[in-house]
């Protein structure tokens, strides 16, 4: 078992020193919010993720397990280093890597000799060298190990990952950071540093390319009058094609997809290769958000100057409370823009958001609606009484960009429904 420094409290870096110290590692995590660290020491969790706070209660009481606002306390004794700390996206796309190298320019002259530091946030090709510099500790090893955590199901995913990828200049380097995740029993691929950075991005890339093509394909069914959900089920089960991540939907959002495809188009670019490809992959995502929309004002009568549309979800996917590029969001924004007041309810948010009015429960949203839009794919939602919910509405009409309900029940209680790419 190791001594283990984590830095960052974020997504990924809670779920990362909770499930390492469920290892067996003893694990200081640090983060600059006074406010969260106070949270977490008393084993309360500000971020929805199942698992998550049985961990973090788990690691604490046990005592392997603690939290604090200095990255130098963090550090001190650990033979390993997690950085993750936040790179978002700068104004011409590309990873701003401000936080990574101040974090490491901090914790250098504190590393303990012959310790390893090890690049969890996701960061351009060559971002290992910027980190080695910033260190400022040739004694001190730099690697990349890229997660692949997904929102709503990150502790599983940590503690039986599909694989570990580890970028290391030194082999000898890379089995000492997998010795860490052996109790994981998961395919372990080394490799250098650069491959092992690039393989996050296109993972990511490749991901949203499949969202982006099912909703291209949602569209083409709405237009020859085929069903998408057949579509799917007869290309997922090719298992050269596979059915993950072909669901249509309202467009990809979150964390880490809009961020991660710019920031690849921009690498690419800085590298001589115009990747148009993937910028296809951005214009599609684009598009349907201004499809969903279209169905909205369309079963609206038309026009949404003056009308309320009710917008169940706001969340960018169901069992997280991450409303980072959410698509209900940016289809909520645009519905605004054409004049339509929006009544939001989403069981992970709570207060006023800008511009939306956001309601306690999915029933007060629908009040004197023209439409109702499902954004976000709440299994709650499937359940409700549809009779109550047409009687509230001004007009029955639902435009279901998941589609989470049942067109024909939906039509049997009096609703014009619409969802993305069904007959």
């Amino acid at each position: 078992m190791a001594n283990v420094a984590v830095i960052g409290a974020g997504y990924v870096g809670l779920t990362t020193a909770a499930c390492l110290a469920h290892l067996g590692h003893e694990v200081r995590c640090s983060d600059a919010q006074a406010q969260r660290v106070e949270q977490l020491s008393a084993g309360e969790v500000p971020i929805v993720e199942d698992g998550l706070t049985e961990l973090v209660r788990e690691g604490t009481m046990a005592g392997r397990l603690s939290f604090g606002t200095s990255n130098i306390w963090a550090v001190g004794g650990a033979g390993f280093t997690f950085l993750c700390v936040p790179t978002p996206q700068g104004p011409d796309g590309r990873a701003d890597m401000s936080y990574i190298e101040d974090a490491a320019s901090e914790i250098g002259p504190h590393l303990k000799a012959e310790s390893v530091v090890v690049n969890k946030s996701t960061v351009p090709v060559g971002s290992t060298k910027v980190v080695e510099r910033s260190l400022r500790r040739p004694d001190v090893a730099v690697v990349s190990n890229p997660e692949f955590l997904r929102e709503g199901s990150a502790v599983h995913d940590f503690l039986h990952p599909d694989r570990i990828v580890i970028g290391a200049d030194d082999e000898s380097v890379a089995i000492k950071v997998a010795g860490l995740f052996l109790r994981t029993s998961a395919p372990l691929v080394v490799t250098d540093p650069a491959s092992a950075e690039t393989i996050k991005y296109a993972a990511n890339a490749f991901l949203a390319t499949k969202v982006s093509f099912v909703n291209a394909v949602a569209a083409l069914c709405e237009a020859v009058g085929a069903d998408v959900r057949q579509v799917v089920l007869g290309m997922g089960s090719d298992h050269r094609i596979g059915a993950e991540f072909l669901k249509p939907g309202p467009g990809w959002g979150g964390s880490c997809f809009p961020k991660d495809t710019m920031a690849l188009v921009r690498i690419a670019e800085d590298a001589g290769y115009d990747f148009s490809l993937l910028k296809g992959v951005i214009d599609v995502n684009e598009e349907q958000y201004g499809r969903v929309v279209a169905k909205a004002e369309r079963l609206a009568g038309g026009s949404l100057a003056g009308a309320k549309v009710a917008l169940w979800g706001l969340t960018f996917k169901a069992r997280t409370d991450d409303l980072r590029s959410s698509p209900s969001i940016e289809v909520a924004s645009r519905l605004r823009a054409k004049g339509a007041t929006v009544q939001a309810y989403d069981p992970t948010v709570r207060g006023q958001l800008d511009g939306l009015e956001v309601r306690a429960d999915p029933y007060s949203a629908c009040e004197q609606a023209a439409v109702l839009v499902v954004g976000t794919e709440w299994d709650e939602l499937r359940w409700l009484d549809f009779d109550k919910v047409g009687d509230l509405m001004a007009n029955r009409a639902v435009v279901d960009a998941r589609n989470l309900l049942e067109p024909a029940t939906m039509r049997r209680a009096g609703f014009v429904y619409e969802g993305i790419g069904l007959r």
